[in-house]
């Protein structure tokens, strides 16, 4: 990563529509640990939903990636893991616990149902059981994550995970000025501040081969259907709905993957 990547805006990019080709390898587990330069708070367990998980999974070239990504990360900084792969019954759970806030708080009342469904789905995946076409969750191969400064601190990216909001699109920061002018709220060098740090995010994550949903600026994808539609080529990992299956691939824990 140089400084010229990071001085580079993140793109405007639409949001990823249903995308159905697939090739799918048996790629294994891994399981992250927080180390040196990765801190694991998976936040659902916090939060107190019934069916969360409370250790972090990833396939394997997904977290290798990762790894990569985070030794890229400049000097005392590290990631802050919030949430990796998911149990079918979290993803049932947090669309039916998240959709009404999304309803409520984008006034959504009186659209079409068509309308209402595509807002919330920017925020959570429809919780259909395909493990063909399966919310990227599920897969192993999405994750949401921050990064933490030298001090352990979060880095200021605008608004809280999983916040229900425009401000939350991966690009939104980039017009200092015209945020500036339209909220008084946001003066410019804090718009700057958290330009600065959304972009050191895209830039580590894409350059080591994830590629981000542009509704959630904490959400990254290698191999699953999303990160195949931005690539147009076939999604690798298909869903895997409960921690048992996940020993069916083959569970990796501790050794040199974890650190």
């Amino acid at each position: 990563m140089t400084e010229k990547s990071l001085s580079q805006k993140i793109p405007c990019v639409e949001d990823p529509v249903r995308y159905e080709s697939r090739a799918f390898t048996r790629s294994e587990f891994v399981e992250i640990v927080s180390g040196e330069k990765i801190d694991v708070k998976m936040q659902y367990p916090i939060l107190g939903m019934q069916n969360a998980e409370t250790k972090c999974f990833l396939r394997r070239e997904a977290a290798q990636r990762l790894f990569k990504a985070a030794e890229s990360l400049p000097g005392g900084m590290r990631f802050r893991i919030w949430d990796a792969w998911r149990p079918f019954a979290l993803q049932h759970e947090l669309y039916v616990t998240y959709s009404e806030d999304i309803i409520r708080d984008f006034q959504l009342e009186k659209v079409s149902e068509e309308e209402r469904n595509a807002v919330i789905r920017g925020f959570v995946s429809d919780p259909v059981a395909d493990r063909e076409i399966p919310p990227v969750h599920t897969t192993g191969g999405a994750i949401d994550l921050t990064i933490l400064d030298e001090s352990g601190r979060e880095l200021d990216m605008g608004t809280k995970f999983d916040a229900f909001t425009g401000r939350t699109r991966t690009d939104h920061f980039e017009d200092v000025k015209a945020i500036s002018k339209t909220d008084p709220r946001w003066n410019e060098e804090h718009v700057k501040v958290i330009r600065e740090n959304r972009r050191l995010l895209y830039r580590v994550m894409t350059e080591a081969g994830f590629t981000n949903l542009p509704s959630e600026w904490w959400h990254y994808d290698y191999g699953d259907r999303f990160w195949a539609y931005y690539h147009q080529c076939p999604a690798i990992y298909e869903g895997v709905f409960t921690k048992e299956e996940i020993r069916e691939y083959g569970k990796t824990v501790g050794g040199e993957a974890c650190q």
